[in-house]
């Protein structure tokens, strides 16, 4: 350990009173058993490794204290505005803990909601709504390394008419394959998510908004809809009949997931919407599941080299890409604006270093008369304004992170009637506590500099009044 850490570290410790430092260890500990008990071995050991050291140096702290129980007469303030300025930064590093988890929570709840109708990767034709692909072509996709499963699909606009009302929708074709790709079955309210072996019957699956305004009940077995596409070549203000392809199908089933596609979407077997539209063999995409531990990217690099630039090759992202654009930008919002909080929080910890430099002037000319340089002197006061920001920066991500459990285990705070799940989702992810750990680092050097600077400025001798 270099020697300004040392004498930062004395100096940090001198300032702590002795039933502070007790109270930090007790709450570390309890903490730590929390943890273990919440966790469980999914994030136990990652949380163990982590929380260990800190209960083991807290411990050494409260030693420590407890040889210095006697403080310079004005330390009481200085104790006073230290502590204000770690409570600011745990307040301001808790709340970015939590905020950030809530938005990769609900990121990841919309991103669950999408994959219904956003594949993996989705293949479709760069001009054009239609196209076909000769059958080796669509075998070497499907034995493409990092592909688990590929589905058809085709879909367009159409009118729905039943015995009541009549909508505009989309209706899309799909085979069987692509239940598999889009987990339909964890949004199905009533039915099932499959189309049936044999029937004597045309199956469709609706949307719940699209059910509701059709006024459509799909476990009543008289029910039915007829689906109008417009023929191609014909005319529909010659002769309004032969203009139009229609068939009728049997509501089997309804899904929720969000309004954008409840109200919209009808789903039907691929051979039927094919037969309906006209279209042949053609189709208007392949929806692709990669498989678990894939490239998401190498396997879009290999279809787009595979397919051609006659073909459009894109991930979920790009699928959606000012959707999830906005959800990101929102997040990195959040954080510039916690971290105006935290940069206007170190203003007390400003005060607190410059207090500490004029109550440490003797110590300062002592070390200098020693052989101490500037940069020393310098370093110890930056050391101890990184102590405070690492322990205020430590406890709040101790208590967001206590807080996003409990709300991922008890459902704290919970969310209207009518949302697919019933309280605010989080999600704690590693990358969270390192961003907001060197922020905190990062703000607390900042400010410790201008204190830092003043301390080496500071003569050799100092003159008693």
């Amino acid at each position: 350990m270099s020697p300004a850490i040392k004498i930062a570290w004395r100096y940090f410790l001198g300032k702590r009173s002795l039933r502070n430092t007790g109270f930090i260890l007790w709450i570390l500990t309890i903490a730590l058993i929390v943890a273990i008990v919440l966790l469980g071995m999914e994030y136990g050991q990652l949380y163990i490794r982590i929380l260990a050291p800190v209960v083991l140096a807290a411990r050494l702290v409260l030693l420590v204290v407890r040889a210095r129980r006697k403080h310079a007469p004005g330390a009481q303030a200085i104790n006073i505005i230290s502590w204000i300025s770690v409570g600011a930064i745990a307040v301001s590093s808790a709340a970015m803990i939590i905020l950030f988890s809530v938005f990769n929570g609900l990121e990841d709840t919309v991103k669950d909601m999408y994959t219904a109708f956003y594949p993996d990767i989705k293949v479709s034709a760069a001009k054009g709504k239609f196209f076909s692909l000769p059958p080796g072509k669509e075998q070497e996709v499907r034995a493409m390394p990092g592909v688990s499963l590929v589905s058809r699909s085709l879909e367009d606009m159409v009118l729905l008419n039943s015995a009541e009302e009549q909508k505009i929708a989309t209706l899309k074709g799909v085979d069987n394959h692509w239940f598999g790709v889009s987990h339909l079955d964890t949004f199905m309210i009533d039915g099932k998510a499959a189309w049936p072996q044999e029937a004597a019957y045309t199956p469709a699956i609706m949307g719940l908004g699209v059910s509701i305004a059709l006024s459509i009940d799909v476990s009543n077995a008289f029910t039915a809809l007829r689906i109008y596409y417009p023929r191609q070549g014909s005319r529909l203000a010659d002769d309004p009949e032969a203009a139009l392809n229609s068939m009728v199908v049997k509501p089997q089933g309804n899904f929720r997931i969000q309004d954008e596609f409840d109200g919209q979407y009808v789903l039907a077997p691929l051979t039927a919407v094919q037969h309906l539209f006209g279209t042949g063999s053609k189709i208007s995409s392949l929806e692709i599941k990669t498989a678990v531990g894939a490239d998401i990217d190498q396997v879009k690099a290999r279809l787009q080299e595979a397919l051609g630039k006659d073909m459009l090759v894109e991930s979920r992202f790009e699928q959606n890409r000012t959707f999830f654009m906005i959800m990101r930008s929102e997040k990195w919002a959040v954080y510039a604006i916690l971290l105006m909080v935290l940069l206007i929080a170190s203003f007390n910890m400003i005060g607190s270093l410059s207090m500490v430099v004029l109550e440490k002037k003797k110590d300062i000319a002592i070390l200098k008369s020693m052989g101490a340089r500037n940069r020393l002197v310098r370093l110890v006061f930056l050391a101890e304004g990184g102590f405070m920001a690492m322990l205020g920066g430590g406890l709040g991500i101790l208590a967001g992170t206590l807080i996003c459990l409990g709300q991922r285990y008890f459902g704290w705070i919970s969310l209207p009637d009518g949302f697919i799940i019933e309280a605010y989702p989080v999600s704690l992810q590693p990358g969270d506590f390192i961003l907001v750990l060197s922020t905190a680092l990062a703000v607390g050097l900042l400010a410790a500099w201008y204190p830092a600077w003043k301390a080496s400025r500071q003569p050799v001798y100092v003159r008693e009044e």
